[in-house]
């Protein structure tokens, strides 16, 4: 939503432009058929920047603290509870970046940083205890059939003893909703080890997108009538996706977990793209476009600018995200 560089492609090139447009977007369902499925693995790297910086080394160290855990899993769990934000308090007195309530920091929270004390406020202590209770809880429901990671995950919102009962992820709706949130926003953080699936609502989002063409930026504009139809960057991107069915959050870096995200040279039509001063922390994202192919997106740029193409091979470039609409649904409503 905020002001970045940008330039406006020439008049002749935009035309030939959205005749290439329309050949990409027919392309992502050529290119879907020659993807290779994804896999996953025992332990998963983070994605660049998803975790910030100042947490990312203690994510990636205490997220492979047992076989059932991982650092992308960790993360899921840590950005659904606070947003990363260490200093959050709910109103049920959970505190902290891994929202403990008083009673189980008690009984398990850690002094993960040795410094003599176990503060629910140090992302120093309180990552280390989200793990060890998680790898705790997989002790505990490590003789249940079924997946370690999901049961873990059960017993962490119902508890061991549910799981051991139903022998499994217990028929309660909002434990069952717990297990699949996280392990989709799982894939939001975890760096792919494979190409990314393409996304089937892409060619509605970018037609939606190339009809705002020459609409003048609105900061905080959603296009609304009483926005005169205008938008700001994550605005567009969030009626864009709207448009085939899937509801993004409004601002541009909780965007960028509605997905897996692809490499630079895996981009696809469709795909969101992100650009930021600090290239180490999603959480300080600041302008999103929609990619269209030929190292150019739709974005809308800036107070005073219209909706147009941009080239995306810019200093400020973050990454992208392959929106998906279990990865758009997973997010928190608030982070």
């Amino acid at each position: 939503m905020t002001v970045r560089r940008a330039w406006i492609v020439a008049t002749a090139a935009v035309g030939a432009g959205l005749a290439f447009l329309m050949l990409l977007v027919a392309g992502v369902y050529v290119v879907a058929g020659n993807l290779a499925n994804g896999v996953g693995g025992a332990t998963k790297a983070l994605a660049k920047g998803s975790v910030p910086a100042a947490y990312q080394a203690l994510v990636q160290k205490w997220g492979n603290l047992c076989s059932a855990l991982n650092p992308a899993l960790l993360a899921a769990q840590l950005y659904q509870e606070s947003g990363f934000n260490p200093k959050a308090q709910s109103a049920a007195a959970a505190q902290g970046i891994a929202q403990f309530i008083p009673g189980t920091w008690a009984t398990h929270g850690v002094d993960g940083d040795g410094d003599g004390d176990r503060d629910v406020w140090d992302p120093n202590d309180a990552i280390p205890s989200a793990a060890s209770y998680d790898c705790e809880l997989a002790k505990y429901v490590r003789d249940v059939p079924g997946d370690a990671t999901k049961n873990m995950l059960a017993a962490y919102n119902a508890g061991a003893y549910a799981v051991i009962k139903y022998g499994g992820v217990p028929p309660y709706k909002e434990t069952q909703n717990y297990v699949k949130t996280i392990t989709t926003l799982e894939d939001s953080f975890a760096a792919p080890v494979t190409r990314v699936d393409p996304s089937k609502q892409a060619a509605g989002a970018i037609y939606y997108a190339q009809k705002k063409l020459g609409t003048p930026y609105l900061w905080g504009g959603d296009g609304t009538a009483q926005d005169g139809g205008r938008f700001d960057c994550s605005g567009l991107t969030k009626a864009a996706y709207e448009s085939v069915g899937i509801t993004l959050p409004r601002v541009a870096n909780d965007q960028y977990n509605a997905g897996p995200h692809p490499e630079r040279d895996e981009l696809l039509p469709g795909d969101l793209v992100f650009f930021s001063d600090d290239l180490t922390n999603s959480r300080a994202i600041r302008h999103v476009g929609i990619y269209v192919g030929g190292g150019y997106m739709i974005d809308a740029p800036r107070t005073g600018a219209v909706i147009r193409f941009d080239p995306i091979d810019t200093p400020d470039y973050f990454g992208a995200t392959r929106v998906t609409e279990d990865g758009a649904k997973a997010l928190p409503t608030t982070v």
